[in-house]
């Protein structure tokens, strides 16, 4: 069979943050490059991300340097994280926040002119530079804008389903659809650059936009890359509870960052009860006692409520759970009664729009109603700090699909900055690889045409399940089972489980045409899902421990033994239905000048 055909030196997969900043530097270097969206560019789930993105810039504390900031992440991390990727993010996020604003970025600024940084949860200083609560808009924007203008190729509305090697094992490119016609496209290229983003909608409650499926991380583990951390889901502290259609509908942090507080439905600021061998708000007489009790003896410490999101997220299960929630199963978020209304509108605008919209609530005269939400996953493609280079000759990784950065829990912020940085990284990665490379890249046509079969096998059945049920089945299973608080037995049941979801994902039928049919869309997002939920079970009951954002009510403590190394997954098949193969990969011995940072600042 033959198809609409294209060449390229390299291929990035995913137009979110990662992805564009990787095709910029990839372009720089004179090379042809194509990006391929699963939506529209400019739809990337970047933009849903508001706070802001960490770099210690110092404009609002001049104590603030990479030193900290990194011995921040390595303790957001619970130290899991690959201390080299954590090192390269702390070092070079203030350059890459000062050259999105040469490039056209408008970020806040202080009263001296200077980009403005706000507090974050887990961030010693004010470190996020921001645009107002637009901050990944105005980032996809500016990348945006700068790819544009260069002349790179963008094939938008594009799924990829696989991968393809080479006959000398390399990765040669992919095979994909065309989501308005259904018509198929395979892509050669010399290198490829997976920025595909997370993988959140397999869970009930997410924040995710329908784009997260695990694409990346499935088709990394498929064409023989390691992933790592899957066990490592944050939960974000706060997203909407109401109304049900808006659920999990994220809540940014900067509204806690700009003096929001948390309150059960006792009216109680419930955070100071979670402050170990702290100051109990119960003691005191008032709010403001224990506000000026906690301003008091801090220590410059930020507020309980910017805690790391994980303690958060488990926190306000706690309060849920021990009947302190609010009617629809969350608690309340308050900045009303803390901040005027104008200082509201104009930091937080479209937190404002967003809940006056959506649920009729003022916030800047009541409460937000909000719990935590699957956010983001910290577990990813194995990669190599420096290069972002995969064990797959030729695969490169970026972004929320890589892992490795954030270890066991990610903070706020960390996020658009992990991008850009490591978005630099891959194109230069991949570029170098490009430019040693020998030969021309050919695509094994059997594993072409064996894709496009298995992709087409939906319609050709005469009868068989909705996908719909199957991702509905899906989501409330890992919801319930492998959620913000897991047990063995739950987990043990999971795994089991996603075993039969494999079947019952060989025996889907579609119904119509290819054409921008959803049904098909999702039958071909489903093996993804499967993939990346067997992964993330199977490291959260071999992980015998709580750590960050995997929590274990069976070992409610952290272990030093599993802070020593890393859960790995392989699929030996290299297969979506094939077994996988789950190891401890030892973690990076740190240099002793870095260990000696993470004992200051106590």
């Amino acid at each position: 069979m033959t198809y609409e055909h294209h060449d390229y030196d390299v291929l990035i997969i995913g137009a979110g943050g990662a992805g564009l900043r990787a095709a910029i530097e990839v372009q720089q270097r004179g090379l042809r490059v194509a990006v391929i969206t699963k939506s529209l560019l400019g739809k990337a789930h970047t933009v849903m991300a508001e706070g802001g993105m960490a770099a210690a810039m110092g404009n609002v504390y001049p104590e603030d340097n990479w030193q900290v900031h990194f011995r921040d992440t390595m303790r957001g991390g619970k130290y899991l994280n690959n201390y080299r990727m954590a090192e390269l993010h702390a070092k070079e996020a203030p350059e890459r926040v000062q050259e999105l604003e040469q490039w056209g970025a408008l970020f806040d600024r202080t009263k001296d002119g200077k980009i403005s940084q706000r507090d974050f949860g887990g961030h010693r200083y004010a470190r996020l530079a921001h645009v107002g609560d637009r901050t990944g808009l105005e980032l996809i924007r500016t990348l945006q804008q700068k790819v544009v203008s260069m002349g790179t190729d963008v094939f938008m509305e594009h799924k990829v389903l696989t991968l393809i090697h080479d006959s000398e094992g390399r990765v040669a490119g992919c095979v994909a659809y065309q989501r308005p016609t259904g018509e198929f496209v395979t892509f050669a290229a010399k290198a490829v650059v997976l920025a595909t983003g997370g993988a959140g909608r397999s869970w009930k409650f997410t924040s995710n936009s329908w784009e997260g499926t695990g694409d990346g991380h499935a088709m990394a583990l498929w064409a023989g890359a390691e992933l790592i951390d899957m066990e490592c889901i944050q939960f974000h502290p706060t997203g909407m509870v109401w109304p049900l259609s808006v659920r999990g509908l994220l809540v940014t942090e900067g509204v806690r960052g700009d003096g929001g507080v948390l309150r059960n439905s006792e009216g109680q600021r419930f955070m100071f009860n979670y402050v170990a061998d702290m100051f109990r708000a119960e003691t005191a007489d008032s709010e403001e006692e224990a506000d000026k009790w906690y301003d008091d003896h801090s220590a410059g410490r930020r507020p309980p409520e910017l805690l790391p999101r994980d303690e958060v997220a488990r926190a306000i299960n706690t309060e849920v759970k021990a009947g302190r929630g609010s009617p629809h199963g969350g608690v309340y978020l308050d900045i009303g009664s803390r901040r005027s209304a104008e200082f509201i509108r104009r930091r937080l605008p479209s937190m404002y729009h967003q809940f006056m919209e959506l649920a009729g609530v003022d916030i800047t005269k009541e409460s937000m109603e909000i719990g935590p939400t699957c956010h983001y996953i910290m577990g990813g493609v194995k990669v190599d700090a420096d290069t972002a280079a995969t064990s797959v000759p030729g695969l490169f990784a970026a972004g929320e699909v890589a892992g490795g950065m954030h270890g066991a829990n990610r903070l706020g912020g960390n996020s658009l900055s992990d991008l850009i940085v490591f978005g630099r990284r891959a194109g230069m990665g991949a570029a170098d690889f490009v430019e040693g490379y020998q030969g021309s890249p050919r695509l094994d046509e059997a594993a072409v045409n064996a894709a496009v079969e298995e992709s087409l096998a939906p319609f050709e059945r005469e009868e068989g399940e909705n996908p719909y049920d199957i991702q509905r089945d899906l989501q409330e299973m890992m919801q319930a089972n492998v959620g913000i608080i897991r047990t063995r037995s739950e987990l043990e049941y999971a795994i089991s489980e996603l075993d039969s979801f494999t079947e019952r994902v060989k025996n889907i039928k579609v119904k119509g045409g290819r054409a921008y049919n959803p049904g098909w869309n999702l039958a071909t997002d489903l093996p993804a899902m499967i993939s990346v939920s067997k992964c993330v079970a199977r490291g959260a009951v071999l992980r015998e421990e709580s750590r960050g954002g995997h929590t274990r009510e069976d070992f409610p403590q952290a272990s030093a033994e599993f802070a020593t190394f890393n859960f790995a997954h392989s699929s030996p098949a290299k297969r979506w239905d094939g077994e996988i193969v789950t190891e401890r990969s030892a973690l990076l011995e740190m240099p002793g000048e870095l260990k000696a940072l993470l004992e200051e600042g106590h």
